[in-house]
């Protein structure tokens, strides 16, 4: 949010508002660029009564004239939202009066969206927002591009566990529906109007809004004014249009993640475009080079479980592993994790498959996302190999990665396959990093190849490394159970190893090639001849 702050929002520091009826403790979560404001509206005259109950638990959604997406049902909600410390700072009397008036009566209209394509190419720093709790949001919007942008955040990878509706009427509207309804988690209110026409129609949602909801104005006048107005009145943020999708989801993230703490853990997918291109090879030496490079805690997740390799090649066998956890999601926590992970090096851990065929492995996505989920609060690099497979765990571990990278060697199975797999994610995660390619095994003697250039062009993609065939390396090290760095430090590949962990950890640097000793010693007789020693 800080690249929204200093780009649509330009505004400068505001003091933290007083509100001398609340008597909670401050609201612990930080927005980015904005001071640290609490939850929920305050209407500007007098103070308001509370009301009882859980703001934690969300209400029924009306299905009809809403646009609705939503990964569970809504009564699902509830459990995961209570979670969600939001103290009671306001509360008001809710009012009791008609159902929601139609359009025709200044009412909510259903929202007519139409698909958004994302016109700018998404770069790694507009992806920092990080995933939201089972919450439920409610929006209200008077701008049929705000509705469109809604519907393209809401079918974000990031937002997959929210409940999210869309109508349009803005602040009118919304304080309409509310007054026999109660208010959801996160309201999010479009206003057109300049500032006392605004704060007005603001007062009105205040006084039917209840205790704990949090509320998000989305207006487009880049007012400071406006902007202290709504804090003292207890909103939690004012985003002035035009937005991005990245910029709304980082917004809608630091409300529920505080941004100051450490975050989750990046999650690294590797894949094969066809089975035997070395993807497991590749993906486990990048993971070791991450955690020498970056001095920072890894975690190889290997979902492989009947054939995976990883025990093998870190030389390790341990009891226990990944399998335990995926077939038991439910009893994984972090003193089981600690139990099951295998440490190869101070900053390298193993959750090995087992490799054995003595039962059959049908994994479940749900348990795929629990495992996932629980790496993610305990170790800053997770990195997934997942095995050559199209399945509905498979397929959503690749969808919820933040990074992607396709292993393929350059030959025409691999590279359809490869053109599909990048379709078939870009398009599924459209506000993310496009997916990575590797060519592997490149250069194998007697052996036809699609060159780079031409593998490039016909899947739309540059390849981000080009590893050469080196069979003596590799075979030494799959053999030996180390990493090919460990084999030889010096090789070509090994180089391009590190300069793919680097830039999937965004530590890229400027790799030269070694001039040979030609070029070196014409450099030389260049500079004798203007006269320099």
């Amino acid at each position: 949010m800080s690249n929204l702050a200093q780009e649509n929002n330009p505004l400068p520091p505001v003091a933290e508002p007083q509100l001398e009826d609340q008597q909670a403790t401050p609201d612990p979560t930080v927005d980015v660029g904005h001071p640290h404001i609490p939850a929920g509206l305050t209407p500007s005259s007098g103070s308001a009564n509370p009301i009882p109950g859980d703001p934690g638990v969300m209400p029924d959604v009306p299905e009809t004239g809403a646009y609705q997406q939503t990964s569970s049902p809504p009564d699902a909600h509830a459990a995961d939202a209570d979670a969600i410390t939001q103290p009671p700072e306001f509360a008001a009397m809710a009012h009791q009066g008609s159902p929601m008036h139609s359009a025709s009566d200044g009412g909510a209209q259903s929202a007519s969206i139409a698909p958004l394509s994302n016109p700018h190419p998404v770069t790694a720093a507009d992806v920092r927002a990080r995933p939201l709790p089972r919450i439920n949001i409610q929006a209200f919007c008077e701008d049929q591009n705000t509705a469109n942008l809604l519907q393209q955040v809401s079918q974000d990878r990031r937002l997959t566990k929210t409940h999210v509706s869309v109508q349009m009427g803005g602040l009118k509207a919304a304080a309409q529906h509310y007054q026999n309804a109660p208010t959801p988690n996160l309201i999010m209110v479009e206003s057109l109007h300049q500032r006392d026409a605004m704060l007005m129609d603001l007062d009105e949602l205040a006084s039917v809004c209840d205790s704990g909801t949090k509320v998000i104005v989305v207006g487009h006048a880049n007012d400071v004014l406006l902007y202290r107005e709504l804090l003292n009145r207890g909103v939690s943020e004012y985003l002035v249009m035009p937005l991005t999708a990245p910029q709304l989801m980082e917004s809608l993230s630091n409300l529920y993640n505080n941004p100051d703490s450490d975050p989750l853990g990046s999650v690294i997918a590797f894949v094969g475009a066809k089975g035997g291109v070395g993807a497991s090879t590749i993906c486990h030496n990048t993971a070791w080079a991450i955690s020498q490079d970056a001095q920072s805690d890894v975690v190889i997740a290997d979902m492989d479980l009947p054939f995976g390799t990883a025990g093998l090649d870190f030389n390790q066998d341990p009891v226990q592993g990944i399998a335990d956890a995926l077939l038991s999601p439910e009893r994984l926590d972090e003193v089981l994790l600690d139990r099951l992970l295998s440490r190869c090096t101070d900053h390298l851990s193993l959750f090995a498959a087992p490799g054995t065929l003595d039962r059959s492995y049908d994994l479940s996505a749900n348990a795929c996302d629990t495992v996932i989920d629980v790496l993610r609060k305990t170790v800053p690099t997770i990195v997934v190999d997942v095995p050559h497979l199209w399945t509905e765990w498979s397929q959503q571990v690749l969808t919820q990665a933040d990074r992607v990278v396709i292993v393929a060697l350059p030959d025409l199975a691999n590279m359809r396959n490869t053109k599909n797999l990048i379709e078939k994610l870009t398009a599924a995660r459209p506000n993310d990093l496009p997916p990575m390619l590797v060519l592997n095994q490149v250069g194998m003697p007697k052996r036809p190849e699609i060159s780079a250039k031409e593998f490039a062009s016909a899947v739309s993609t540059e390849p981000t490394a080009v590893i050469e065939f080196d069979s003596q390396l590799f075979g030494t090290a799959t053999n030996n159970g180390q990493m090919i760095e460990e084999v030889s430090d010096k090789a070509k590949p090994v180089e391009h190893i590190r300069q793919l962990a680097r830039i999937l950890m965004d530590r890229t640097e400027v790799v030269t090639e070694p001039k040979s000793f030609l070029a070196a010693l014409l450099g030389k007789l260049s500079l004798k001849r203007l006269g320099k020693k």
